[in-house]
């Protein structure tokens, strides 16, 4: 390829101002570059929940976002991902105390499939029944909340902290807590892969 037609590829490329959800008020999260808007589409972005409100506190909460509509010169994203630091993670772990982890996979009200990792970090150190207490009330009170939420709702509550602190004051019933966290939070699938996946068992079942 000759130097002219090298640069003239590079003059064709085009920068995208990539856009958070609604859900996040369609703040900017970034710019990419594109010859073609085709290639923009199924390319992640992260950024930090501090950076999207401003507020350095918040920096231990990453959020991944993924094109998945391009405009004349935007990108539009979707939420797939929500993680807390490993240092953040890190700091919460004590000597002497307990750390009870699940794996929690939901349905939303409006199909979409996520799944959620809580994690309990106690005062001292509980036995064996005492974590597998905490961990089935972190699980159902997981269930119980997308069974009443949409997509949009379950993962506001993530975010927003606010399914952790509603599992927190349940769960130190059972013994005292130090903190509860969603450490992770993943898009696994759409509704309507959600329901092909569904008619596919029903397919199989039917044979």
């Amino acid at each position: 390829m000759s130097e002219r037609s090298v640069s003239r590829a590079k003059q064709e490329k085009r920068w995208y101002t990539v856009l958070a959800p609604e859900q996040f008020d369609r703040q900017e999260l970034g710019e990419t570059p594109a010859d073609e808007p085709e290639k923009v589409y199924g390319r992640t972005i992260e950024t930090t929940l501090g950076e999207l409100n401003n507020n350095a506190s918040e920096n231990n909460t990453k959020l991944t976002f993924k094109i998945n509509d391009v405009g004349s010169d935007s990108a539009y994203t979707e939420f797939v991902e929500h993680s807390l630091t490993r240092d953040y993670l890190r700091s919460l772990v004590r000597r002497g105390a307990s750390k009870i982890e699940a794996y929690v996979t939901v349905l939303t009200t409006d199909d979409y499939r996520v799944q959620i990792q809580p994690v309990a970090f106690t005062t001292k150190k509980a036995d064996a029944s005492q974590e597998k207490a905490i961990r089935e009330q972190m699980v159902q009170m997981i269930e119980e909340a997308a069974e009443e939420r949409s997509f949009e709702e379950l993962i506001d509550s993530v975010v927003e902290g606010r399914l952790s602190s509603a599992i927190y004051g349940d769960a130190k019933t059972i013994y005292p807590l130090r903190r509860v966290e969603i450490q992770k939070t993943t898009l696994e699938a759409h509704p309507e892969e959600v329901a092909e996946e569904e008619a596919t068992s029903v397919d199989v079942g039917d044979d």
